[in-house]
């Protein structure tokens, strides 16, 4: 594992899709900040969080890791951040069944 580019005083975000195990996600968070990051967090789609990630996750250089509640994470987690994604999907759902757009729901400006 490696370190492309300047992280000196950076606030960091590592953007994944799913974490397991927090093996990779929290091994690149301590590189970074032993290469002078500010800060990392992280955030991911889906928490599957097998063990030992959550103990990874605190033991790690992350400030934080924030996820979606689309698996459920309940284990005590300073570090963890969950967002609810259930309006959002209620809300795509509802747009399908109105033939409304669904693209201009994830538009942001």
């Amino acid at each position: 594992m490696t370190v492309i580019g300047d992280v000196k005083d950076k606030n960091v975000i590592l953007v994944d899709d799913i974490v397991d195990t927090a093996g990779t996600i929290t091994k690149a968070a301590d590189l970074l900040m032993q290469n002078g990051a500010k800060s990392v967090r992280a955030l991911c789609s889906h928490p599957v969080m097998s063990d030992p990630a959550t103990d990874r996750v605190k033991e790690s250089g992350l400030t934080e890791i924030i996820f979606t509640d689309s698996i459920p994470y309940v284990k005590e987690n300073a570090k963890a951040t969950v967002l609810p994604v259930a309006k959002l999907f209620a809300d795509t759902i509802r747009r399908i069944h109105n033939n409304q757009s669904i693209s201009s729901q994830y538009l942001f400006k």
